[in-house]
């Protein structure tokens, strides 16, 4: 698994009630310097994973995109779903 996206799902877990219901999954997309980070997260831990006007899917998006610019050089999008 790529790192950025165990990086993401470590994070993830760490702030919801069921670490053992999320799954992260990471598509190409059609611009060359972009990653795509789908989160899907249970749908009770929908609001932890995101946060409060979004402050905790922010932080996330920050650790994640501060570690590919260090390893990759490319810029991430991560979206977080319930499934």
């Amino acid at each position: 698994m790529d790192a950025l996206v165990v990086l993401t799902e470590e994070l993830v877990k760490a702030v919801v009630k069921n670490p053992e219901d999320v799954k992260v999954k990471e598509f190409e997309t059609d611009e060359e310097e972009t990653v795509l980070i789908q989160v899907f997260v249970n749908s009770e831990d929908i609001g932890s994973a995101i946060g409060k006007e979004g402050r905790i899917a922010n932080a996330i998006r920050t650790l994640v995109q501060a570690a590919a610019h260090l390893t990759i050089n490319k810029k991430v999008k991560i979206n977080i779903d319930t499934f």
